[in-house]
């Protein structure tokens, strides 16, 4: 999943959002920039943290699909034929009969 715009997006979207409540409350310009200043850094910050926790447990989920797929190649292999070989080994019998 593409997470790469996720910190700036929730940054943006919180932004417009001071924004917006700024204007209505009539702050003064000096207090309007501020408080998006503020908003910007913290929604940034907290977007980076998401993404980076995100990914976290994707690297750890990928790992335990590799770890689970090794062990049930290795059962296939040491099992003898695995069910697409008796499948094959069926089907040549049927035709010989």
């Amino acid at each position: 999943m593409n997470r790469k715009n996720l910190p700036l997006i929730l940054m943006l979207t919180a932004g417009a959002v001071t924004c917006i409540i700024t204007f209505i409350r009539r702050y003064d310009t000096v207090a309007k920039l501020a408080c998006l200043l503020a908003v910007l850094a913290l929604f940034y910050l907290l977007g980076s943290i998401l993404k980076w926790t995100l990914d976290y447990f994707d690297r750890q989920n990928e790992k335990k699909r590799q770890e689970e797929g090794e062990v049930i190649e290795k059962e296939t292999a040491e099992g003898g034929e695995d069910e697409e070989g008796q499948d094959a080994q069926n089907n040549a019998e049927d035709r010989k009969a």
